[in-house]
């Protein structure tokens, strides 16, 4: 059997707490204990007093949660650990991630910290929680340390009279529309979404809010939004940006509802992607590039960090039409938003840090990763569009669409498979470089191989960030490309016996 110092350090995922919640899933045994659950928010307590020179009686935290079928018996659990350790607690309810931070922003609350129960988009038996402060999410490395805190604190097991509660999302919300007003500047100035027909879908996760509280607040006609009734078994479709099933979800009710845009978040509402009127999904580059040129005349000359799987055709509209710079740094939300506030911190403007996932954080949003916030920016700049008798796709106009790609996700199959996965990496670059291969230099994660001539297109492989596996990413530029890249890649990684190349031998 594990031991508990074992068990609660195994919960950390990055930056986050996640696990296991309930039964009733073959082979996934409950790791996210009641327990654990309470003994590790009370070491949040503990950390954040010492992190903010405060006393433990002087702090106030904020604890919300999204959709999960789980949440409310360990919102109850983080409760008690919160009062039990001496701390004033504050239930936010249902809320999102983003919103969660906001707490700690807003005059009317001003919390200490926050503590948010969610596991984004994983299966319906899983959660986790998400810790912030005023400088944002926890880092990975404060993580470690408080979690070693928990091993040695108790359980702890108060009454919840003292909960007071808070009911934030209205305050998240008209924040929103605020911002919306301001940034449209319409004549109608209460209802600036006045003509525009928006649909939603929240995949039955968090953010149903965003309709009722925010579009039609605005004037919005929001007919056909689906799956905005939380519902933590996720009846409908997986609440993620990234699903095919849930983009063609969106894509339909666009279609169908024939209306301007569609909004799609995922479970606690910090991602975002969205399709317009005529059903082409702006997602992964796309959402990249749309987002980039909407903030590139406020910023211009600025540099734009992504994620390291973008495409070469996002770096070429970046570069040569918006006339900004592109960073590709690691995959990681945390990653490519600590990189953006690591060069706005040394004087090189990055306006926004965004991954494919469609986590996107915007300096002038406190470095946040808010789908609903960049759902805003999305709003302004379709409302202002229309104003001058344009559409919004023009923006991204001039963006090269990808004609064909593949990801292949190859398991290591070895204990250290951290630095199996390492020697792969540095024995394929040098087999590529003997090749006579274009190694794209600076990579920041991964070989990244660029083509050009009889084969045009690129390929990266890297490590997962915290899974034994090796994921592959290619895409080709023209018909049979992507399989002939595919197929070059299988030669380089000829010899690796712990690595399961079946993926690319489809």
């Amino acid at each position: 059997m594990m031991s508990d110092e074992k068990a609660i350090l195994s919960l950390q995922n990055g930056s986050d707490v996640r696990g296991t919640a309930l039964e009733g899933v073959k082979g996934e045994p409950v790791t996210l204990t009641e327990e654990y659950v309470n003994r590790i928010a009370g070491a949040f307590v503990k950390w954040l007093a010492n992190k903010l020179g405060k006393k433990v009686t002087e702090l106030k935290i904020a604890v919300g949660h999204d959709s999960r079928i789980s949440a409310n018996t360990l919102k109850a659990q983080v409760l008690k650990a919160v009062l039990g350790n001496g701390a004033k607690a504050y239930d936010c309810g249902m809320a999102t991630t983003p919103a969660m931070f906001m707490s700690l922003v807003y005059e009317q609350t001003k919390f200490d910290g926050a503590i948010m129960i969610t596991a984004s988009h994983l299966p319906f038996n899983r959660n986790g929680l998400k810790f912030f402060t005023i400088d944002g999410g926890m880092e990975k490395s404060d993580l470690t340390d408080m979690l070693e805190i928990a091993v040695q604190t108790a359980v702890v097991d108060p009454k919840l009279e003292d909960v007071k509660k808070c009911n934030l999302i209205d305050i998240y919300a008209k924040d929103l529309c605020e911002k919306i007003r301001k940034g449209i500047n319409a004549t109608d100035h209460c209802h600036p979404l006045n003509g525009l027909h928006i649909v939603v879908d929240a995949g039955n996760g968090a953010g149903g809010f965003f309709v009722e509280k925010v579009l039609d607040q605005l004037g919005a006609d929001t007919t056909g939004s689906q799956f905005l009734n939380p519902d933590g078994h996720f009846p409908n479709h997986i609440p993620n940006p990234e699903n095919k099933q849930a983009m063609e979800a969106i894509r339909n009710a666009v279609i169908t509802n024939k209306a301007d845009l569609g909004l799609i978040f995922d479970t606690d509402v910090d991602r975002m992607s969205a399709v317009l009127a005529d059903g082409k999904e702006i997602n992964r580059d796309a959402l990249i590039a749309m987002m980039s040129a909407i903030l590139a005349p406020a910023y211009p000359g600025s540099t734009i960090i992504t994620d390291s799987v973008t495409s070469d055709k996002l770096t070429d509209f970046l570069q040569n039409e918006l006339h900004l710079k592109h960073h590709r740094y690691m995959r990681g939300y945390k990653n490519v938003i600590n990189e953006c506030k690591r060069l706005n911190a040394k004087g090189e403007v990055s306006p926004l840090a965004i991954e494919t996932s469609g986590h996107g954080a915007l300096k002038e949003n406190y470095y946040l990763d808010d789908g609903a916030y960049l759902a805003v920016k999305l709003l302004i700049a379709a409302a202002v569009a229309k104003k001058e008798n344009k559409s919004i796709e023009s923006l991204i106009e001039k963006l090269k669409p990808i004609f064909e790609e593949a990801e292949y996700r190859m398991a290591i199959n070895c204990e250290d498979f951290k630095t199996y996965g390492q020697m792969v990496l540095k024995t394929f670059e040098e087999r590529a470089k003997a090749k006579g291969y274009t190694v794209v230099k600076p990579s920041y994660e991964g070989v990244r191989l660029s083509f050009k001539g009889d084969v045009n297109g690129w390929a990266l492989l890297r490590q997962s960030l915290h899974d034994p596996k090796m994921p592959l990413n290619v895409e080709g530029d023209g018909a049979g490309d992507c399989g002939k890249i595919t197929a070059m890649m299988l030669e380089l990684l000829t010899g690796f016996d712990k690595l399961d190349k079946s993926p690319l031998q489809k």
